[in-house]
């Protein structure tokens, strides 16, 4: 099986900056691109940024140069750096991935984790 963890997530004011990570385990072959996407009450669930494995990236207008997102291969890690936070991104943040599972050549899935919530308070 596998599993996308993520943790970070909180109550900052706005302004300030958090950092959410996620952590993919199990039966891994290979990662492709990942994700963050984000769900605000009442809202559709929305794509804020991707990555893919060679590290391209690709970014939501709402957070072009105040998030920023990589990843470290060697750890089946994807990060979300947040800055200048606001209270319109106030949401439950969930990270997704393409992941091909061990002992296969082709199929690749996405996976998604369980959400991290994001409160900025103005």
């Amino acid at each position: 099986q596998v599993r996308l963890v993520e943790s970070g997530g909180g109550l900052v004011q706005a302004g300030e900056s958090l950092r959410l990570s996620c952590a993919a385990s199990g039966s891994i072959g290979r990662i492709n691109a990942m994700g963050w996407h984000r769900q605000a009450p009442g809202k559709q669930r929305e794509l804020v940024a991707t990555i893919t494995s060679s590290g391209s990236t690709n970014y939501a207008d709402s957070v072009k140069g105040r998030f920023t997102i990589s990843r470290d291969n060697a750890k089946n890690t994807v990060y979300l750096q947040m800055n200048s936070l606001s209270p319109e991104d106030t949401a439950v943040y969930y990270c997704a991935a393409n992941i091909l599972r061990a002992g296969l050549f082709f199929g690749s899935d996405d996976y998604w984790g369980q959400g991290a919530q994001v409160t900025v308070s103005s």
